[in-house]
């Protein structure tokens, strides 16, 4: 089986990733991760989504391209000038809200609000306020990270912050867990009680 073959990226994803490669950024999520992602999003009807680090849009892209027309995704990155592709690409979808924000002082915001699926790519809601964001997934809700496995631009001493979250989400008694030796290294989670 080759997990290559049949992606079919969403309309929008050539473009965005153009503009991606011409602005430098390196921290996109990979395709694969964006295939997992929309299929995620398609079992989730009439729910509300969060993305904590847009980045360009790039899996922005993928989780739109799987939520039905009455669901809603905020996405949320503190860079500017990458969310402004995310906003050219994207940004006429009435589904989506664009916050260029600070993921921690969100997170803060929003404490109450519930969520159906959250995809944290970013150290807001998962190497810091990591349980700020998992109190926001409702029962059943998904709770989604990638990058799990060594990444080439990881900084000095970034391997053990992996292994620090990773056991700190395996000790959870109110989610299930899946790790996926896959893509970049994912982890799904879904809450099972409050």
């Amino acid at each position: 089986m080759d997990d290559l073959n049949y992606l079919r990226e969403p309309p929008a994803w050539k473009a965005i990733n153009q503009d991606t490669i011409s602005a430098g950024f390196e921290m996109a999520s990979a395709p694969l991760t964006g295939s997992f992602l929309r299929t995620l999003a398609t079992s989730k009807r009439e729910a509300r989504f969060l993305e904590l680090g847009t980045g360009t849009g790039l899996s922005t892209a993928w989780i739109l391209e799987g939520m039905d027309h009455n669901s809603s995704l905020i996405s949320v990155d503190n860079d500017p000038t990458v969310i402004q592709i995310a906003y050219k690409h994207l940004g006429g979808d009435p589904r989506l809200t664009l916050k260029s924000r600070d993921g921690f002082e969100f997170l803060k915001e929003v404490q109450g609000e519930q969520f159906d699926y959250i995809f944290a790519d970013t150290w807001a809601g998962k190497y810091e306020q990591l349980e700020l964001a998992l109190n926001m997934v409702k029962v059943g809700g998904f709770y989604i990270i990638d990058d799990m496995l060594p990444q080439e631009n990881w900084p000095t001493g970034h391997a053990q912050k992996v292994k620090d979250l990773l056991r700190n989400l395996e000790s959870l008694a109110n989610f299930n867990l899946a790790k996926m030796n896959w893509a970049t290294g994912l982890v799904l989670m879904v809450k099972v009680i409050e």
